[in-house]
């Protein structure tokens, strides 16, 4: 039981930063109907910022995070700004290849910047954990799962009940009848790669925080977070938030008990499960578990 119960928060840890970039991908592809490739390399951006603010300038690190994350949106404007919104009205598998150019311009930069060292973030956590039922519950994993709830009670709220989630909304809908409706489709573009950019910064800096530290690899992170918005539903803000859980949940435990039930698969086979989800989802739901089904006629 301990050990299941260790295997549960391991998931659930990783589920929080696998919704938190599945959410910006949401946001992105229900305002541009676009899958923004440039998001792992945001994220690494955003990791590297707060580690930046918090270990290089020295300031408390809750003002770290806030300015990783400003700075991070910033960066999400830019992109938007100078390589997406010239692409508007362009074939949608266009403009996909220019997020994977974006990746490549952002990831390289920070790679240099990163170097072969491992970088921390400042966490204030550190090792510190609780015992629950036998198992520990480290301060960063509550802080990972709190902050993820947060944020996705925000973004509902914020979609439900305000002026600009409803903008949001009704553009994601039909961009024509929105721009009909007077809402500036653009602003509505460049807000979700910036709300987008805030999350991955986050999400990045959790990636950081553990024993790993910041490195190059930390960018694979953000590639784990593309199965939990296809198995979720690429247009559906619940389908991110379940399609994470599916995913961080599904990698915990095989990362837990796949050496002793299924050895012959190897030591990584963890790493490779969220694809095997994905897989397995879209044979049986190709829009995923909450996501709209599109029927075309030719």
């Amino acid at each position: 039981m301990t050990t299941f119960l260790q295997a549960t928060i391991a998931g659930l840890s990783l589920a929080s930063i696998y919704a938190l970039l599945a959410l910006g991908f949401v946001i992105i592809y229900k305002a541009m109907q676009v899958v923004s490739f440039a998001h792992p390399a945001v994220m690494l951006f955003g990791a590297y910022m707060v580690s930046w603010f918090a270990v290089d300038v020295g300031v408390p690190f809750v003002l770290a995070v806030v300015l990783g994350a400003l700075a991070t949106a910033l960066l999400g404007y830019l992109s938007e700004r100078i390589a997406i919104r010239p692409m508007i009205g362009k074939p949608l598998f266009s403009i996909a290849i220019v997020t994977i150019g974006l990746d490549v311009v952002i990831r390289t930069p920070i790679n240099n910047l990163i170097g072969l060292d491992i970088r921390g973030v400042g966490s204030p956590w550190g090792f510190n954990s609780w015992t629950v039922g036998g198992a520990n519950l480290p301060h960063r994993s509550v802080a990972m799962i709190v902050t993820a709830l947060v944020i996705t009670v925000f973004l509902f709220l914020f979609f439900r009940y305000t002026r600009v989630g409803l903008a949001m909304r009704a553009t994601a809908m039909d961009q024509e009848v929105a721009l009909a409706q007077g809402i500036n489709v653009g602003r509505i573009f460049a807000l979700a790669w910036m709300m987008a950019g805030a999350m991955a910064a986050v999400a990045g800096m959790f990636a950081a925080s553990d024993l790993a530290g910041l490195s190059a690899s930390t960018y694979i992170v953000g590639i784990k977070a593309l199965p939990a918005i296809v198995v979720g539903g690429l247009d559906s803000i619940n389908g991110a938030v379940v399609g994470a859980l599916v995913v961080g949940l599904a990698e915990a435990y095989t990362a837990t008990y796949q050496s002793s039930v299924a050895p012959w698969l190897g030591s990584n086979f963890s790493q490779v499960v969220p694809y095997v989800v994905l897989l397995a989802v879209l044979l049986i739901r190709p829009y995923g578990l909450f996501g709209s089904a599109e029927v075309e006629r030719v």
